[in-house]
């Protein structure tokens, strides 16, 4: 089967040539992770590919408890979306630990 005329971002079930055997050969991004690509996917499609492209992390929010166990979270922007089967965008949010130690902590009302 051939790619030469369609190639499909994502997971695409209509996006297929027929191959050997009568079995379908497909030309979605997704045949990379399930072997059933045509034999021409690579050199057909992925030469237009372009993968995600994201900015730097921003900064940490602060503690989400005054006193006590916690988390901050911080975040990037996709600067290029991926296309034509682009390698995807990594994670865009990080969360992590903290703990809380404002002033009043431990202090009795």
């Amino acid at each position: 089967g051939s790619c030469r005329h369609r190639c499909c971002p994502g997971r695409n079930n209509a996006c297929w040539a027929p191959g050997t055997r009568r079995a379908h050969c497909y030309c979605d991004s997704y045949c990379q992770r399930t072997g059933d690509c045509c034999q021409d996917y690579l050199a057909t499609c992925r030469r237009a590919a372009v993968g995600c492209a994201v900015g730097p992390w921003g900064p940490w929010s602060g503690c989400s408890s005054l006193c006590g166990v916690g988390s901050r979270a911080r975040s990037r922007q996709v600067t290029v979306p991926p296309r034509h089967g682009g390698d995807p965008c990594p994670d865009l949010k990080q969360r992590r630990g903290c703990l809380g130690q404002h002033p009043t902590c431990g202090t009795a009302e």
